[in-house]
């Protein structure tokens, strides 16, 4: 798993700012008003080979009691909790201030190392950088997030500080992590994959707290089973604890090579399922919809085929899922999940040849001409598979604005029918020929 570093600081010290400039992307909202950025936000970095999760957090009031402030403390919290160091980030221009003293004991709590950047400083202002060394984290660290100065330095201190990547995995073990709302029944599906009571199950929903590892070996397969807590709808998180909890899950998510999606049959297929298995499609993980309790549902012929067509309507967004139904507490078809996740796993690591990409597409293009605009036509001029896990395809056009989303969406069918790919995700990439990524 990546290190963490969770960046932490007053309001308006440009928090953010930096955040961005490290991970090369726009992605946290930067505004000149205090508290913006409220909750914590994710990305992942790399530097000089070393690669870390960046966690931007809300700007720091630790005198108001106003209960968005105490939200963004509650957040910001979490962040530490969960970090292997912090990046405290002041403001060179106003200068060390009581509040940034209140921030430092807050800090000292955690017990984790500080890499200290003094962020806005010009020439006009170095003098004031060493006024922060009465902070008591060493040496600060002179930075312009926003004219990008300073951060090869802040960086490589905090690689320093920092635990360095953890050995290897053996990469024949696949991981899978088990994920769904509360008391859907995860936990009692990775026992029953284990043998034995490996997590505790209840009926009281949150039992579970934080992802579990175990390590399972069926004959020559190696697994590793992710147990993770339930995933609740946002508003109805309200202990810091299972935010933590949540956030693990997503992490869980993010380390796997396949997901068990696990939904109660009982309740249906639900708006929070949705969202979590778009949770794992955006990651590009792939998934198995795992249909729990089934032996609590009154079943027909027809059954099935009514949950199938409800399944395939919701999820039409990532209609490549693979899906089961079976009973935890019986055990009713569970011998079929192991299997099924190698073969998404397979395909998620499948590898087609450039000359036969190049011979479906040119195929898909004479049945369905691609579209133009005002006289202009889109021309396809090569696909290639740049990576896998998720597969990734790079079509080289001659202007990517022509690359209608239902065009695109019709060649990444194609591509399906003639390869496979079931259960995964696969990413289309539209590049003009010679230029930058669209």
């Amino acid at each position: 798993m990546k290190p963490l570093i969770a960046i932490v600081g007053r309001p308006n010290v440009g928090k953010s700012t930096l955040f961005n400039r490290i991970v090369g992307n726009r992605i946290s909202i930067v505004e000149d008003t205090p508290g913006v950025t409220r909750d914590r936000i994710y990305a992942d970095a790399e530097w000089c080979g070393r690669a870390f999760t960046l966690i931007d957090t809300g700007g720091l009031e630790l005198k108001s009691e106003d209960e968005m402030w105490t939200h963004i403390r509650a957040q910001a919290q979490i962040a530490v909790d969960s970090a292997d160091a912090i990046l405290y980030v002041v403001d060179g221009k106003t200068g060390l201030t009581t509040d940034d003293s209140l921030v430092c004991s807050f800090l000292r709590k955690s017990g984790l190392p500080v890499v200290l950047a003094v962020n806005k400083i010009d020439n006009a202002y170095m003098d004031s950088v060493y006024d922060f060394y009465a902070l008591g984290f060493g040496e600060p660290y002179a930075v312009s997030a926003e004219q990008g100065k300073g951060i090869g330095d802040l960086l490589d201190a905090l690689m320093e500080v920092v635990p360095s990547a953890p050995v290897e995995e053996d990469p024949d073990r696949i991981k899978i992590a088990i994920v769904g709302k509360p008391n859907a029944g995860k936990s009692s599906i990775a026992n029953r994959l284990l043998g034995y009571d490996r997590s505790i199950v209840s009926d009281i929903a949150g039992t579970t707290r934080d992802a579990v590892d175990t390590y399972l070996d069926v004959g020559d397969d190696k697994f590793l089973i992710i147990d993770t807590a339930g995933m609740r709808k946002k508003k109805a998180v309200d202990e810091n604890v299972e935010r933590y909890s949540v956030m693990r899950s997503i992490l869980a998510i993010r380390r796997a090579d396949a997901v068990l999606i696990v939904c109660d049959a009982g309740e249906g297929l639900t708006e929070q399922d949705v969202k979590i298995a778009g949770l794992v499609h955006e990651e590009g993980k792939p998934s198995v919809i795992v249909m729990n309790k089934w032996d609590l549902v009154e079943k027909d012929s027809y059954t099935v085929n009514m949950f199938e067509k409800k399944l395939r309507e919701d999820l039409k967004y990532m209609d490549y899922f693979r899906s089961v139904y079976v009973s935890a507490k019986s055990g009713k078809r569970l011998d079929c999940l192991l299997p099924l996740i190698k073969e998404v796993v397979a395909e998620s690591r499948k590898r087609i040849p450039t000359g036969l990409l190049n011979e479906v597409l040119g195929e898909a293009t004479r049945i369905s001409e691609p579209p133009s605009y005002l006289g202009r036509r889109l021309k396809i001029y090569f696909v290639t598979q740049a990576s896998v896990c998720p597969p990734t395809f790079v079509l080289k056009v001659n202007d990517t604005a022509l690359m209608h989303f239902s065009y695109k969406r019709y060649l990444e069918n194609a591509i399906r029918k003639s390869f496979g790919f079931s259960g995964t995700p696969i990413r289309l990439l539209v590049r003009p020929n010679g230029g930058e990524e669209n």
